[in-house]
C-alpha cells in the first residue's frame, strides 16, 4: 500500500484543491498526485452522463421490483365480491420515478426476475401477472434468507401458477361440484335447518382434496382435521366420505336420546376413515370433534397430531400433518389462536407445520371485516411465527390447487406452518 501512501486520511477538500492546482499546472503537484489525478481523468472520459443515468434507472426498476414482491399482495384479485380497499403508494411506476417512454427500454434487472434483460413493459407484465393476479404472496418479512429465496424461486420460476392437464381440470371440477351439490340439495330438502352452509367457499372441498393428494405423493400418511362447524358437513361427505344416509338421518335426530338437542348434534361430531388418494396411496383422515367455543378446537387437533407423531410415526414430522380450518372473524379474534402459534416452534410442541385454511366468507357471525379487526387481514398473526400467507380468489379453484401444491411442498420441505386465506362470500346461513 505504500504507492498510495500519499493519499492517508487527507480532507476531500484538500484533494480538491490540489486537483484544482492540477488542472491549471500539472507540475505544480508532486508526482504520486499526477499520477493519481491522470487516472481520475482517464476513468472520467469513459464515464458517460448516459450511463450515468442508466446505472440510475435500473436501480428504480429494482426497486419496482421489491415493491411488487413485499406489497403486491395489497393490489390483487383475490376477492370475488367486493371492490378492492385502496392502499397508497401504489405501484404505478410514476411513483418510482419511471414513466411511459422507459417502457419500451431494456433493462438488466430483468435478470432478478429469471428472464434476463427486458423491456420495462415486459417486466411489469411479469410483476403483475406473478404478484397481483388471482392470488397475493406475503413472505419478505420471514428472516430465514433460504426460505425467503425458496419461495421466491416458486412463485417467480412459473409465474405463481401451474398449467394443469385436461385429467387434472376435471378432477379440481369434479370436487366442486361435489361441494356445491351437496350444499344445494340440502338447502331444498331440509328447508329452515341450520346447516352453517360452506357456499360462497365451495372451494375449500377441492382445496382440501389438493392438500391429500399433494400430501401422499410428499409422503404423508395421515391428517389430523380441525375445523368449524361453517363446511363440517360438506366434508364430512365429500373429503372423510362419511355415508350420506348416516348424514341425512342425523338431521331427523333418529340415532339421538331425545333429551339431546337434534339441531346442533352434527356440526359437533367427528370422524376417522381411510382414503385411497389417485397415486393409489392410503392415506388416514381424523377429523376431531368440535365444541361451539370458536378455534377451541385447534389445540386439540395439534396436540393430538403431536401424539400420533410421536408414538406411530418415531417423531417423523414428514409422516403426518395438521390441517387446521379457520373462520375468518375466529382466526383474527381468538386468543387460543395465538397462544397455540407460540407454542408452535417450540420443541415439545411443534408438529412440523400446520395447514392453515381459512375459510374468508368477510362476515362474522353479522359484523362486516372492516368493523370486526384492526389489522389489514384477518391472517396478520400468522406473521408472529413468520409463515408465509396466500390470499386466493375462492372463484379461481385452480390458482387455489395450484397454491396448495405450492404450500405442501414448502411445509414438508421447511416444516412449518402456511396459511392460505381462501377469499369467498357466505351466501346462507
Amino acid at each position: 500500500m505504500e504507492s498510495e501512501s500519499f493519499l492517508g486520511n487527507i480532507d476531500p477538500q484538500a484533494v480538491d484543491k490540489l486537483y484544482k492546482e492540477y488542472l491549471s499546472n500539472s507540475n505544480s503537484v508532486e508526482e504520486g498526485w499526477r499520477n493519481f489525478f491522470k487516472g481520475f481523468d482517464f476513468a472520467l472520459a469513459g464515464y458517460s452522463t448516459n450511463g450515468g443515468q442508466q446505472f440510475d434507472a435500473e436501480v428504480k426498476v429494482i426497486n419496482l421490483i421489491d415493491a411488487y414482491r413485499k406489497r403486491g399482495h395489497l393490489f390483487t384479485k383475490t376477492n370475488p365480491v367486493r371492490t378492492s380497499r385502496m392502499f397508497s403508494p401504489t405501484l404505478d411506476i410514476e411513483n418510482f420515478e419511471l414513466s411511459k417512454s422507459d417502457l419500451d427500454t431494456v433493462f438488466q434487472a430483468g435478470k432478478q426476475l429469471g428472464i434476463g434483460p427486458a423491456k420495462l413493459s415486459d417486466i411489469l407484465e411479469f410483476l403483475q401477472s406473478t404478484y397481483t393476479a388471482t392470488i397475493g404472496c406475503e413472505y419478505m418479512y420471514i428472516r430465514n434468507n433460504e426460505v425467503v429465496n425458496w419461495l421466491q424461486h416458486r412463485i417467480e420460476d412459473n409465474r405463481n401458477s401451474t398449467v394443469f392437464t385436461h385429467e387434472q381440470k376435471k378432477h379440481i371440477l369434479s370436487h366442486l361440484k361435489q361441494a356445491v351439490g351437496f350444499e344445494q340439495f340440502i338447502h331444498k330438502k331440509f328447508i329452515g335447518q341450520k346447516r352453517f352452509s360452506l357456499e360462497g367457499v365451495e372451494t375449500l372441498i377441492p382445496a382440501m382434496d389438493a392438500v391429500i393428494e399433494r400430501g401422499a405423493e410428499l409422503g404423508i400418511q395421515e391428517f389430523v382435521i380441525g375445523m368449524p362447524h361453517r363446511g363440517r358437513l360438506n366434508v364430512l361427505a365429500n373429503i372423510m366420505q362419511k355415508p350420506f344416509d348416516n348424514i341425512f338421518s342425523e338431521f331427523f335426530g333418529e340415532e339421538y336420546d331425545e333429551n339431546v338437542a337434534l339441531g346442533d348434534v352434527k356440526y359437533h361430531m367427528g370422524y376417522s376413515t381411510s382414503v385411497k388418494t389417485d397415486n393409489g396411496s392410503e392415506v388416514k383422515l381424523n377429523l376431531v370433534p368440535n365444541p361451539s367455543h370458536l378455534e377451541a378446537v385447534t389445540p386439540v387437533a395439534v396436540g393430538l397430531a403431536r401424539s400420533r407423531i410421536d408414538h406411530l410415526y418415531q417423531k417423523d414430522f414428514t409422516k403426518l400433518a395438521p390441517i387446521i380450518i379457520h373462520g375468518d372473524a375466529a382466526i383474527a379474534s381468538q386468543g387460543v389462536v395465538y397462544e397455540t402459534l407460540q407454542m408452535s416452534q417450540l420443541k415439545g410442541y411443534r408438529v412440523g407445520g400446520a395447514i392453515h385454511l381459512i375459510v374468508n366468507n368477510q362476515v362474522g357471525f353479522t359484523t362486516n371485516y372492516v368493523d370486526a379487526r384492526s389489522s389489514t387481514y384477518s391472517t396478520d398473526i400468522a406473521k408472529v411465527i413468520q409463515s408465509p400467507i396466500f390470499h386466493v380468489n375462492g372463484d379461481d379453484p385452480e390458482a387455489l390447487a395450484h397454491t396448495i401444491r405450492l404450500a405442501m411442498d414448502f411445509r414438508q420441505r421447511f416444516q412449518r406452518d402456511v396459511f392460505i386465506d381462501i377469499l369467498g362470500y357466505r351466501r346462507y346461513g
